[in-house]
């Protein structure tokens, strides 16, 4: 069985363009190819389905540059917070270590 060949997608664009500027007709650019005239037809209705979408990447990549910004920020809070509880955990320990002596984790019902 012959395997399929596979085209980028950037020549895929290139036959559209060509097929679009009407330098050839589809069947012309088929025959040159080796492809199905109906393949060339479906590369060309996706390509004419899809073209908005070269103008609302940047408006994509914006949000999403903001959104992973925000979320670094959010990460750095929750950081700062973790930090904050260990200290006062560890401060609590040694304060209960200082005040109860050892063997304040049974008293206390601690549980590490």
């Amino acid at each position: 069985m012959a395997k399929r060949k596979e085209y980028t997608p950037e020549c895929k664009a290139k036959l559209v363009i060509e097929i679009l500027r009407e330098e050839h007709t589809i069947s012309e650019l088929a025959a040159r190819e080796s492809i199905n005239v109906k393949q060339l037809g479906n590369w060309k209705s996706e390509f004419l389905e899809n073209v908005s979408r070269a103008f609302s990447r940047s408006r994509d990549e914006k949000m999403t540059a903001r959104q992973v910004a925000d979320m670094q920020i959010k990460e750095k809070e929750y950081q700062a917070k973790v930090g904050q509880l260990t200290l006062e955990v560890d401060f609590l320990k040694g304060a209960a270590q200082k005040m109860l002596g050892s063997g304040w984790e049974g008293q206390l019902s601690y549980k590490k």
